[in-house]
């Protein structure tokens, strides 16, 4: 077929199929539910754990009926505020990740939770989580925090999750004694301090920040995993009182010599990669590690 008869036959279909302008009204009027729970899933009730995950949701409505319910997933859905939960007193897991949150509010009946996910979103605040004594994990990720703030009040928080967000300064986590995961990779970090009240710790990451010295690490006695990669550490110090890390991560800094990890017998995993060190006989320094069984150490 010739392209002047192409377009001849183009030409009659649009003649015979005009086009008809829609109306603006009519399209704000059109599918004025699309995004209620009510109208995409038939609730149970007796339901002990409800997913509602990737639903499209636009508001958190219409829940009344789950009085039995202690897990309640939101996670990729279009949610702008968090709301209409008060009925919810049995639940004790909150998952929001992945909406359009910008404000922790409305939470104040729900004094029974003990996991609240609210990463990917858009909150700059850490607050209104007042009365949440139970409260076990608050994962808070890939938002727009820039303060550590309005969690000291959580005795019995045993996991914090602020990765990914704007904080400048590790503060305000005086209190957090039962605290064993913290994990603050991906800030503006520049300084490891005000951790001396986490007694119980464990696990501490912070990753991909700005720190360029390795201290205030004293008192955690207990700490098991540290993973301090991609920052601008210069030595390897401070550790003197970490014997029982299994897990080093000092990958991508700036360090020249493995040395002060000798008395970290309990090491199982030792990552150099990235760094500085210019001579092997520095590997010495692992040998009292008779567990290791993963290390990566690159030569320049």
């Amino acid at each position: 077929m010739s392209n002047d008869s192409a377009s001849t036959n183009n030409q009659s279909e649009e003649y015979d199929e005009p086009t008809i302008e829609s109306d603006p009204e009519e399209e704000s009027r059109a599918d004025p539910d699309e995004g209620l729970i009510e109208n995409l899933v038939i609730l149970d009730p007796n339901a002990v754990e409800v997913d509602l995950n990737h639903r499209r949701i636009a508001k958190i409505e219409n829940l009344e009926a789950l009085t039995c319910v202690e897990t309640l997933c939101l996670r990729w859905n279009l949610i702008k505020k968090i709301e209409n939960l008060h009925t919810l007193s049995m639940l004790k897991e909150l998952e929001l990740y992945d909406n359009q949150i910008n404000v922790i509010e409305n939470l104040s009946s729900l004094v029974n939770l003990e996991v609240l996910d609210i990463s990917f979103n858009r909150i700059r605040k850490i607050e209104n989580l007042d009365g949440m004594t139970k409260l076990k994990k608050l994962f808070l990720c890939a938002n727009k925090i820039s303060r550590v703030e309005n969690v000291n009040h959580l005795k019995s928080l045993e996991l914090l999750e602020l990765g990914d967000n704007k904080i400048r300064v590790i503060e305000n986590l005086d209190g957090l004694t039962n605290l064993k995961s913290i994990f603050l990779g991906k800030n503006k970090i520049t300084k490891l301090q005000n951790l001396d009240s986490l007694i119980n710790l464990e696990i501490l990451g912070v990753q991909s920040n700005r720190i360029t010295k390795l201290d205030g690490l004293g008192r955690l006695v207990n700490l098991e995993q540290l993973y301090c990669s991609h920052n601008g550490i210069m030595a390897l110090e401070g550790l003197d009182n970490n014997v029982r890390l299994q897990t080093l991560d000092m990958a991508v800094n700036r360090i020249k010599k493995i040395e002060n990890v000798s008395h970290l017998t309990e090491l199982e995993e030792f990552w150099f990669n990235g760094n500085q060190i210019s001579d092997w006989n520095d590997l010495e320094q692992l040998e009292n590690a008779k567990g290791l069984m993963q290390h990566s150490v690159d030569k320049h």
